[in-house]
């Protein structure tokens, strides 16, 4: 990345780390920019064809907490993909729950889930 260059990357907080690893590879395809793991837990930076995230488990001490923990989440993650349909198949047979359907409205062909650890994704692409 060119030093001059801004980015943003969210960091979700999960109560079992390892699990919600693999949960994002099998569900979005994500693969491991970085990854440092101790006994307990794994800190990773993922990406999903080039869009980057971070992971790992909720501290409370840092007051880094899960949405299982909170009851819900803070954020939303908008995954803009080529084919949302297929997508949002890959992640509801993965283990994540349909929040709603894939439809199109506002000129957006787009479907929400949450995954396992009460994280909400907008899956979807812009239309023409």
């Amino acid at each position: 990345m060119n030093k001059n260059t801004t980015s943003l990357s969210p960091w979700l907080s999960v109560r079992d780390s390892f699990k919600a690893l693999d949960f994002y590879k099998q569900a979005f395809g994500a693969t491991e920019a970085f990854r440092l793991d101790d006994p307990t837990a794994v800190v990773a930076k993922l990406s999903i064809n080039g869009a980057e995230f971070w992971m790992s488990d909720e501290s409370p001490e840092h007051k880094n907490f899960s949405p299982e923990t909170l009851g819900g989440g803070t954020a939303r993650m908008i995954l803009t993909v080529p084919d949302p349909d297929a997508v949002f198949a890959q992640a509801l047979k993965a283990g994540a729950t349909e929040v709603s359907p894939i439809n199109e409205e506002y000129g957006w062909r787009t479907g929400r889930v949450v995954d396992p650890f009460g994280h909400h994704w907008e899956i979807g692409k812009k239309l023409e």
